[in-house]
């Protein structure tokens, strides 16, 4: 019979054995884990005591560059109870889902947690319990687009082609959450034939963007001189009576972009889109250029008072801008030239405002005064056709 130390220390050496055993165990599993994703959604993506605001967007572009060796894609998902999920889709078609309980307040800006993470995997495409959030980068752009002119197409087959689309020139993705609205403003008068290339071109070039958006033709009634200014600051107005758009992109109906990936969104700063128009050889005109299309947040747009309403006739009203951001300290962003291409469409030249140096000049003492803050105009007609939203707008009087 063996003595009681001996039998004590075998026991001890049974038991840490046993132990051990369970720590390489479990070490193997934390590495498949780690194997599986992309990203550690409580290590990589953020450190929670450092968020500020917000929270889906530093998600997102986290999920949308990782990648694993095998091609797989992580994207964000957002639950209904407002809990944030990160899905890692490999070569297998499985998802991986990695819940991280992360609570975001979007008006606090703040976030709280708890320590649980879940990991489950179910089949691609069968996840219900979130909404995916649209990549800012949306899959499958190509570098060019074809720009047709010939045939005009009637509005009666832009409907049928466009038959997605909902009343108002809307269309949001329906298998992911855009985190925010765009509206495009295009002001008009007498360019038929350009309106409809214009839906042409633009609808199925927006849709492939993932972008929600809305786009809004208003027209100026009456023959008096064209006020473009005007009429683009009563786009900004009523369609915020229609939704709370983030996103307003000032477009002239004769441009058409020729490069999908000149997304069609607000960045940090202003953005002067139409940088390479083919009718100038594809080169910047002047540096502090801002005319043609260009993308301002709602914030900045208010900021600016909007554009000046004392131009009548062409030009003018696009340096006027410039100034006013320069003003506020406002950096005009810009795509490559190799991205933000167009294609001006082909019409009568208009005849120049003689006046628009001298309104140039004493618009810098006017920013505050004239703009969105003595907008004087009144809505003739509304409607939502499938195509587009559509104002007839009478602008007075001229100052």
């Amino acid at each position: 019979m063996l003595p009681n130390s001996v039998t004590s220390k075998g026991l001890v050496f049974v038991v840490a054995l046993v132990f051990c055993l369970l720590f390489f165990y479990n070490a193997i599993e934390d590495k498949r884990g780690e194997s599986a994703f992309a990203f550690n959604i409580t290590r990589n993506v953020v450190r929670l005591e450092q968020i500020h605001s917000p929270l889906l967007k530093s998600l997102l572009k986290t999920g949308s560059s990782s990648s694993s060796s095998n091609g797989g894609v992580g994207r964000v998902r957002v639950s209904s109870n407002r809990s944030v999920a990160v899905d890692y889709k490999n070569s297998s078609s499985t998802t991986t889902t990695t819940t991280a309980l992360l609570y975001y307040s979007s008006s606090s800006s703040t976030v709280s947690s708890t320590s649980s993470v879940e990991a489950a995997t179910v089949e691609a495409g069968n996840a219900t319990d979130g909404v995916v959030v649209c990549s800012e980068n949306p899959p499958n752009l190509g570098t060019s687009v074809k720009v047709s002119k010939y045939p005009v197409p009637s509005i009666y087959q832009l409907e049928h082609r466009f038959s997605w689309l909902q009343p108002g020139g809307h269309w949001a993705p329906d298998d992911c959450k855009v985190l925010k609205r765009v509206a495009l403003i295009v002001p008009f008068r007498c360019r038929a034939e350009h309106l409809l290339l214009f839906l042409q071109h633009m609808h199925p070039f927006l849709r492939k963007q993932q972008i929600d958006y809305t786009i809004f033709i208003v027209e100026q009634d009456g023959s008096g001189p064209f006020n473009r200014a005007s009429l683009m600051n009563v786009g900004f107005k009523e369609a915020l009576k229609i939704a709370p758009f983030d996103c307003f992109i000032f477009h002239d109906i004769d441009l058409l972009p020729e490069d999908e990936r000149n997304l069609y969104t607000c960045p940090e700063y202003p953005r002067h889109m139409s940088v390479a128009i083919d009718s100038f050889q594809y080169k910047l005109p002047y540096t502090t250029i801002f005319g043609g299309v260009s993308a301002i947040t709602r914030e900045h747009f208010e900021l600016l008072n909007g554009f000046s309403n004392s131009f009548w006739g062409w030009g003018g009203e696009d340096d006027d801008m410039a100034n006013r951001l320069k003003h506020h300290n406002l950096f005009i962003s810009r795509y490559p030239i190799a991205i933000a291409r167009y294609t001006m469409l082909t019409h009568k030249k208009e005849k120049p405002n003689p006046n628009r140096y001298e309104t140039l000049k004493t618009g810098k003492i006017k920013y505050d005064s004239d703009g969105l803050s003595n907008l004087q105009y009144e809505v003739k007609k509304m409607k939502r056709n499938l195509l587009y939203t559509w104002l007839l707008v009478e602008i007075g009087p001229r100052s």
